[in-house]
């Protein structure tokens, strides 16, 4: 079994959110990255997977060389080797182009991402790398297992369950469930110096998106708190609202 996993770098969710140029550019300026965390839920899986020689793990990431250290860590946890691809990542479809470039002759069976980065919540890419390399693509998974030469994939719909047989190679989005998330050891850590990690030149992709400019959230209103026995105040402040 030949896995390819797509981690992305996001702003760790503790960080202060701000921007520049006339809110057109994310503010870098101390922000501390993780790999997205639903990347991690792949990744885990694809180490799952492969437990016990029965396969071998690619991470790839489209970025810039200050991305390394959070490639590392991706081998540190487990991942065989790494391919960063020598790009800004612009939009999904310039990430997907990039992904399905290298992916195409390299014989993976099954190619896994979290099911959307937590930065812009997207959801794409995963579909995209599916389409382009026309293989079946299923996100949001909750299970994933491999049946013999099929993936079989439980994600949730309105109402009840979805559980999907998928013939490889394919290309899956992960949810919560699907894996606990790895926590590199020392010893992950120390050979994931001399795993290999490959830098490739990005393939040459239209420019389809233009950032406008960024927003950040409405502040918070006031919060009216009620005592517990004050059933009538809270029908009343209800109904001021509208909310009832």
């Amino acid at each position: 079994m030949k896995i390819l996993v797509c981690i992305s770098q996001v702003p760790d969710t503790t960080s202060k959110i701000t921007f520049t140029d006339n809110n057109t550019q994310l503010n870098t300026t101390g922000l501390q990255y993780i790999i997205n965390p639903y990347d991690e839920i792949a990744l885990s899986k694809a180490l799952e997977l492969t437990e016990g020689g029965n396969g071998s793990v690619t991470v790839i990431h489209v970025g810039e060389s200050a991305t390394d250290a959070t490639i590392r860590k991706a081998l540190a946890t487990g991942a065989d080797e790494a391919v960063r691809v020598n790009a800004a990542p612009r939009d999904a479809w310039f990430v997907a182009n990039q992904v399905a470039g290298y992916a195409k002759d390299q014989g993976f069976d099954l190619i896994l991402a979290g099911r959307e980065s937590i930065d812009y919540n997207g959801s794409q890419v995963i579909t995209f790398v599916g389409e382009l390399l026309d293989v079946p693509s299923v996100n949001a998974a909750k299970k994933v297992a491999l049946e013999g030469t099929a993936v079989v994939a439980e994600r949730e719909i309105e109402g009840g369950k979805e559980v999907l047989s998928i013939p490889l190679p394919a290309a899956i989005g992960t949810s919560e469930g699907v894996a606990e998330p790895r926590i590199p050891n020392m010893r992950g850590i120390m050979s994931a110096r001399t795993k290999p990690l490959t830098v490739i030149d990005p393939v040459d992709v239209p420019v389809l998106t233009q950032v406008i400019r960024y927003e950040s959230p409405a502040p918070k209103g006031a919060v009216t708190l009620v005592d517990a026995g004050e059933t009538e105040k809270l029908v009343d402040l209800l109904h001021r609202a509208r909310v009832i």
